[in-house]
């Protein structure tokens, strides 16, 4: 991930990069999220772990994280003799960027205020500083 804003304007990006740009989710975590949405039907973290060539353990954590942001949906099975299952499905791609937009807006609010205090603090350090005489 670049380290810069300029780096990132300057980086051939695709839309997945939003995941991690917004999220800070991982290349599993992406990896995971493609699984379910290709899936013909929501997956457990067993079959997701297949999907994606991982430890179950560590496809639970992708899955946590996926959680966690909103990008994906837990659905409890229930089985008829009792006990019961999780399955997992993507969010609604609208959901999801509605939410993105959301963030950044709220994102692009803060670094307008701080662009403004930015700018209030050092024209107000301009003003005050002791000019030197030759």
């Amino acid at each position: 991930m670049p380290d810069s804003m300029s780096e990132q304007l300057r980086q051939d990006m695709q839309c997945e990069g939003l995941l991690e740009c917004f999220h800070g989710l991982k290349e599993l975590d992406k990896e995971c999220f493609r699984a379910l949405v290709e899936a013909d039907e929501p997956l457990t973290v067993d079959e997701l772990a297949e999907a994606v060539d991982r430890e179950r353990s560590t496809a639970y954590r992708a899955v946590q994280r996926l959680l966690q942001t909103g990008f994906i949906e837990k659905d409890q099975i229930n089985y008829d003799q009792g006990g019961y299952y999780h399955v997992y499905s993507p969010t609604d791609p609208s959901q999801i960027a509605d939410e993105m937009q959301r963030m950044l807006n709220d994102w692009y609010a803060k670094m307008g205020q701080l662009i403004q205090e930015f700018e209030n603090k050092y024209e107000q350090a301009e003003s005050t500083a002791p000019t030197v005489e030759s």
